[in-house]
C-alpha cells in the first residue's frame, strides 16, 4: 500500500486535531482525510439557505452582517452582543456573551461576509447561533483565508463539534499534495475505456474544484471506484463458489415432483414456471446454487421452495428448510404437509408409493419426537426437515444433504447458514427466500454474491387490500368509524388483526418518544401500546368482540397458543405487535387496523399489510395517525395506501431513509463504505460496474496483474469485513 496515504493523521496534522478527526469523523490516516468528501458546496455569491436551516443541527453557513449591537443586562452587570446576518432568504441571529464578545465585536462589523459555523438552537422563538465560530470572507482577513478560499466553490464538510468544516478544510489542503500517491484500482483498460480521470486528478477535483462540472466529473469517477471495488470482491466471492463442488441433483421423471404436480389443484403462474426453471437450472449443476428468491408475500415462494425441495429428494438428496421463529416453522411444516398430503408419509399405512416423510424439528419439541426425527434424518427416512436454528446444532446429522432453503435471510445470521452448509458431504445448494422486496441494486450490492429470482405476480385467487389513511387527529369521527368497520368484518364472519409499535407496561422505555420536532406533539407521546389499545378496545368500541393480546415477550407456549386459536376462529381480534410481520397465515382475517402507523417503516408496513386479503374475502388495511397533513410522514402513509407493488415502496422506503441504512442493516453492523455512490440513483453505475467485474475476475480471479485492484480491495475487505463476505 502506498505508505504515504498509510501515514497516522497525528503526523501531518498534530496530535490535538487528528484525535479529533479520529473519534468523531473515524479518519486516521492521510489516505481516510483524502476520502473524506465534500457534503456540498457553497459558491462566494450564493449561500446556504438561512430560511432553512434544521434545529439542533450543527451547520455552516455563509452570511452578511447586517447590523450589530451590545445589549446590557443583569442591571448592566452583564453585556451580550447580538449580530443579525442575512443571505437574502432570511435573518438569523448569532449571540456572543462576556469576554467572548471583544473580539467579534471587532470583527463583524455590518456588511462584513463570513463563514460562521455552530448548532442552531431557538431562543423567544427564533433561531439562533449561540457563540458561532466564524471565518472571515474580505480581502483584508489576511493571505492564508484568500488564498484557502480562493476557489469561487467552497467546499463544506461534514464537520462535528471541535471540527468546522473550514478547520477540515485545512486539514485537507495539509494532505492534499500526498494525492498524486493514491493507488489507481481502475485497471487501466476500463479508466480509458470509460474516459476516466487518473485517480489523483479525481482526488483534487472533489476537494478543491473551480468549476460545478469539475465535481461532477470527480463524482462520477470516485463512484465507479467504489461500484466496482465492491463488485470484484462480491464477483470474486461467486468465482470462488463456482469452483466448490457440489452434487448435482436432477428431477427424475415420475418421482415425487412429478406425483406432487399432478395432484396440484391449480396451474403455476407464468412467474413460477420461470423461477422454477432458473432453480432447476441451477440445481443441474456440480457447483452449489446460492439463489435469493425475492418474491411479495402471497408470491407462492413457499410452493416454489417446495417443488425444489422435491426435485432434490427425488435425486437421492434430502432437503432442510431454515426459519426465523418456531410459529414460522411450526406453519411451514403445516402447510407443506397440506400441501403434500399422502406424499409426505412415506414409511408409513396410507402413505403414497413414493413418498417421503416430511419432519419437523424446534427446540420445544419433547424428548422421543426429537429423537425420532434425528433418527429419520440420518438414516434418510426423511427427505424434507423444517425447523428453527435447532437444525444448526452438532447433534443434528444428515444421511445426504443436497439443499437448504432459507426462509427470510435478514432475520438470519450468515453464520448459521454457513454451520448448516457444513452438515452436507459435499456443500448444499443455498436458496434464501424473502418477502422484503429490494429494489435490483441493492440486492447487487448487498446481496451480490447471490444470485436473484423475483416472482412478482400474484396467484390467482388472491383478493386485492384496500389501504387508506385515518387521520385520527384532524378527522377523529375516521377512527370512530374504522372500528365500526372492524365489527362489521367480525359480524360478516371474518377475523381482525390491530397492530401496535410497543407492548406496553414499563420495560419499554427504549421505544419512547424519539420526538424530532418541538412544535410537534404527536411525535412526543409514546408510541400506543398493545396492551393499552387492547384494554380500551374491549371496554369501548370493540365491547363483546373476542379480543386477544400477541406480543414478543409472551412465553412461547403462549404465543402458539394464541395462534393457534385465531387460526382457528376462535378469536375475533387480534391485538398485537409486529410479531405477525413474518408468515402468520390466516386466511379468514380480512381487516388490519395499525395504530400509529408513522411509527413503522415503508416496507415494514407493507409486510404486515400482507397478513390480510390471503383468501377469497377482499382485504382491509387501515394506517392510523396522529401526524399533520403536510407532514413527511403523512406522505410516507400515502404512499403505502396508493399502491400494492412492493418494489415501488421499497424504491420510496430507501429515498427516504438513506441507503446508509439499508447497507448497515444487511452487512451485519459493518459501517457502509459507500460515500459517494447512492444505491438508488446509481443504478447505472453499479450494473456496468459488475458486469465490468464479472469479466475482470472471469479473466484473472486472482487478481495477479492487478496489484492496485488488489491494494484497494484488501482496504475495502479489512478483515472483519473479509469474514463477513466469506460468511455470505
Amino acid at each position: 500500500m502506498d505508505r504515504v496515504l498509510d501515514e497516522p493523521l497525528t503526523k501531518t496534522l498534530g496530535p490535538a486535531t487528528a484525535k479529533v478527526m479520529a473519534e468523531n469523523l473515524d479518519l486516521r490516516t492521510v489516505g481516510d482525510l483524502l476520502h473524506h468528501y465534500p457534503r456540498r458546496y457553497e459558491e462566494r455569491g450564493q449561500l446556504t439557505r438561512l430560511a432553512e436551516l434544521p434545529l439542533d443541527e450543527h451547520v455552516t453557513v455563509v452570511a452578511q452582517v447586517a447590523d450589530a449591537r451590545v445589549l446590557k443586562f443583569n442591571g448592566g452587570r452583564g453585556q451580550r452582543l447580538e449580530v443579525t446576518i442575512t443571505d437574502g432568504s432570511g435573518r438569523l441571529q448569532l449571540v456572543f456573551f462576556g469576554r467572548g464578545l471583544h473580539r467579534p465585536h471587532k470583527d463583524l462589523l455590518p456588511g462584513t461576509r463570513a463563514m460562521f459555523a455552530g448548532k442552531v438552537s431557538m431562543f423567544n422563538r427564533k433561531l439562533q447561533l449561540a457563540h458561532p465560530t466564524y471565518e472571515r470572507l474580505d480581502s483584508d482577513s489576511g493571505e492564508g483565508a484568500v488564498s484557502a478560499f480562493a476557489g469561487k466553490l467552497i467546499p463544506i464538510y461534514p464537520a462535528c463539534k471541535g471540527l468546522e468544516s473550514w478547520k477540515i478544510a485545512k486539514a485537507v489542503d495539509a494532505v492534499l499534495p500526498h494525492a498524486t500517491e493514491a493507488v489507481d484500482p481502475l485497471p487501466a483498460a476500463l479508466r480509458e475505456g470509460r474516459g476516466f480521470a487518473p485517480l489523483p486528478q479525481a482526488l483534487l477535483k472533489i476537494h478543491r474544484p473551480q468549476t460545478r462540472a469539475d465535481v461532477e466529473d470527480a463524482k462520477q469517477r470516485l463512484k465507479w471506484d467504489e461500484a466496482f471495488v465492491l463488485q470484484v470482491a462480491l464477483a470474486r466471492r461467486r468465482y470462488a463458489d463456482s469452483q466448490l463442488p457440489a452434487v448435482a441433483r436432477r428431477p427424475v421423471p415420475d418421482g415425487l415432483l412429478d406425483a406432487f404436480d399432478a395432484r396440484l389443484p391449480f396451474t403455476l403462474t407464468e412467474g413460477q414456471r420461470k423461477v422454477s426453471a432458473e432453480i432447476f437450472g441451477d440445481l443441474a449443476t456440480e457447483h452449489p446454487m446460492h439463489r435469493l428468491l425475492q418474491g411479495e408475500v402471497g408470491s407462492g415462494k413457499t410452493l416454489v421452495a417446495l417443488r425444489a425441495m422435491l426435485a432434490v429428494v427425488d435425486a437421492g438428496g434430502q432437503a432442510a428448510m431454515l426459519a426465523p421463529t418456531e410459529v414460522l416453522a411450526q406453519q411451514h411444516h403445516r402447510s407443506v404437509v397440506e400441501m403434500m398430503g399422502d406424499l409426505a408419509e412415506g414409511g408409513m399405512l396410507g402413505g403414497a408409493e413414493r413418498a417421503t416423510k416430511v419432519v419437523l424439528l424446534t427446540g420445544s419439541m419433547g424428548a422421543a419426537a426429537r429423537r425420532q426425527a434425528l433418527l429419520d434424518l440420518v438414516t434418510g427416512e426423511a427427505g424434507i426437515v423444517i425447523g428453527t436454528h435447532a437444525l444448526i446444532e452438532d447433534k443434528v446429522q444428515f444421511h445426504d444433504l443436497g439443499l437448504v432453503v432459507v426462509d427470510e435471510q435478514h432475520r438470519f445470521g450468515v453464520e448459521q447458514r454457513d454451520a448448516l452448509r457444513g452438515k452436507g458431504k459435499q456443500p448444499p445448494h443455498l436458496l434464501v427466500m424473502t418477502a422484503t422486496p429490494i429494489p435490483r441494486t441493492v440486492a447487487m450490492t448487498v446481496f451480490g454474491d447471490l444470485e436473484t429470482s423475483v416472482l412478482d405476480q400474484l396467484p390467482a385467487g388472491r383478493s386485492p387490500i384496500a389501504s387508506h389513511v385515518v387521520p385520527a387527529a384532524d378527522k377523529p369521527h375516521f377512527l370512530a368509524r374504522a372500528w365500526e368497520r372492524v365489527r362489521e368484518e367480525v359480524e360478516n364472519g371474518h377475523q381482525a388483526y390491530v397492530v401496535c409499535p410497543r407492548i406496553g407496561d414499563d420495560l419499554d422505555r427504549s421505544a419512547e418518544a424519539r420526538g424530532s420536532s418541538p412544535e410537534d406533539e404527536a411525535e412526543k407521546r409514546p408510541p400506543l401500546a398493545v396492551l393499552d389499545v387492547a384494554g380500551q378496545l374491549t371496554a369501548g368500541p370493540l365491547k363483546g368482540l373476542r379480543v386477544e393480546v400477541l406480543h414478543g415477550r409472551m412465553a412461547p407456549e403462549d404465543k402458539d397458543d394464541v395462534m393457534r386459536r385465531f387460526a382457528a376462529g376462535e378469536v375475533d381480534v387480534l391485538v398485537a405487535t409486529t410479531v405477525i410481520e413474518v408468515g402468520v397465515n390466516v386466511p379468514n382475517a380480512t381487516a388490519m387496523v395499525i395504530m400509529d402507523a408513522d411509527r413503522f417503516g415503508v416496507s415494514q408496513l407493507h409486510q404486515l399489510r400482507g397478513r390480510v386479503g390471503r383468501g377469497s374475502a377482499p382485504g382491509l388495511c387501515l394506517l392510523v395517525t396522529e401526524m399533520p397533513d403536510a407532514s413527511p410522514a403523512r406522505g410516507r402513509l400515502g404512499a403505502v395506501a396508493a399502491t400494492l407493488d412492493g418494489f415501488e415502496l421499497s424504491r420510496i422506503d430507501l429515498e427516504q431513509r438513506r441507503e446508509g441504512d439499508v447497507l448497515g442493516q444487511a452487512q451485519s453492523g459493518v459501517r457502509s463504505s459507500l460515500r459517494v455512490l447512492a444505491v438508488i440513483e446509481d443504478e447505472e453505475i453499479i450494473a456496468a460496474a459488475r458486469e465490468e467485474a464479472v469479466s475482470v475476475v472471469a479473466a484473472d480471479p486472482d487478481l495477479e496483474g492487478l496489484p492496485e485492484l488488489r491494494t484497494a480491495l484488501d482496504a475495502l475487505l479489512d478483515k472483519d469485513r473479509e469474514q463477513y463476505l466469506d460468511k455470505g
